[in-house]
């Protein structure tokens, strides 16, 4: 049986339901096509995780779940040591039956600065563009979302947020989809759309604005945060070959700039809600996610500057909605 046979049956009456047209072939093709190469284990570790019942679970206030009575030391260690066989781990934190990761970046930071200014998301159908391990899905699933769809086409991630699901209890209300927002067609079905830490990664900034417009009901809200640098709507940075350490960086824009690309895609009651410099706090290297963070990547001798000599780090939430 396919493993997102649960999704396929959950969108069948739902405004998601002509997504069946074409989704089913796509998540085939992605179960029989050649994988990277630690997907076994990283498999095989989500797979040998047991399905737990939680008597305390909390995703408004973070991603946690308890046991009762705790579980015993030998089974708390032996969850560990598959959860570890998924690093890194990059988006958190998680706090699950006794095991805390510990992840690069501190992501309830990022949703607290952002879910004051966004629309309620009580009954509300929403997707998460370039979700990671899909940390965000579940805070929305405690903020009262009907669904929570994710979608994110690297393997580890779906990895880890299935190892997730599983000790958190296997809650329908959040599905990780193994793709790129490419593949989605039009369907116009999402009350809001969010687009995290993805903007500066696409090569071509404004079809990614009108991917997401896309997926939207009229009404419906557009989530932003990006990357931007400060300056007015005229200012856009195009780093070279790299930007604090990342390759794929080709678009940062000044909020100002960001708003009118919104604008000329056709979204109303556009606004920025929040800008923040990224320090060494919220992003970090753990014993989680061992390889270089952020501290490894700004100017030794200037933190307000990459190691490339850029401005660092400094990231907005945008809101607009589709008319």
């Amino acid at each position: 049986m396919s493993q997102f046979a649960d999704f396929y049956q959950l969108i069948a009456k739902s405004p998601l339901s002509h997504w069946l047209n074409t989704l089913p072939a796509q998540l085939s093709e992605w179960e029989h096509t050649s994988l990277h190469g630690k997907f076994t284990q990283w498999f095989n570790a989500m797979e040998k995780l047991p399905t737990l019942t939680s008597a305390r679970l909390d995703l408004l206030h973070g991603v946690s779940a308890d046991s009762h009575p705790p579980l015993p030391v030998g089974q708390q260690s032996g969850i560990e040591s598959l959860l570890r066989q998924l690093m890194p781990w990059c988006k958190g934190p998680f706090s699950l039956h006794g095991v805390t990761i510990d992840t690069e970046w501190r992501s309830d930071w990022k949703w607290e600065r952002v879910v004051l200014h966004i629309a309620p998301l009580a009954g509300r159908l929403i997707l998460d563009v370039g979700c990671g391990n899909g940390y965000h899905l579940w805070r929305m699933v405690g903020a009262g979302a009907q669904l929570a769809v994710g979608i994110d086409p690297m393997q580890v991630f779906y990895c880890q947020f299935t190892a997730v699901r599983k000790l958190l209890g296997g809650d329908l209300r959040a599905h990780l989809l193994p793709l790129g927002i490419e593949q989605l067609p039009e369907l116009a079905a999402f009350d809001t759309v969010f687009s995290m830490g993805v903007l500066y990664h696409r090569r071509s900034p404004l079809d990614h604005l009108l991917q997401l417009k896309n997926q939207l009901v009229s009404g419906g809200e557009l989530v932003l945060e990006t990357l931007v640098i400060e300056g007015d709507q005229n200012q856009v940075l195009v780093p070279g070959e790299r930007y604090a350490q990342m390759r794929n960086v080709y678009f940062i824009p000044s909020p100002a700039a960001l708003i009118g690309w919104l604008e000329k895609c056709g979204f109303v009651n556009v606004r920025q809600v929040d800008m923040s410099v990224t320090n060494t706090d919220e992003q970090r290297r753990t014993t989680w996610m061992t390889s270089e963070s952020l501290a490894d990547f700004l100017h030794p001798d200037d933190p307000r500057l990459t190691i490339e000599g850029h401005p660092a780090p400094l990231r907005a939430v945008i809101v607009a909605e589709k008319p």
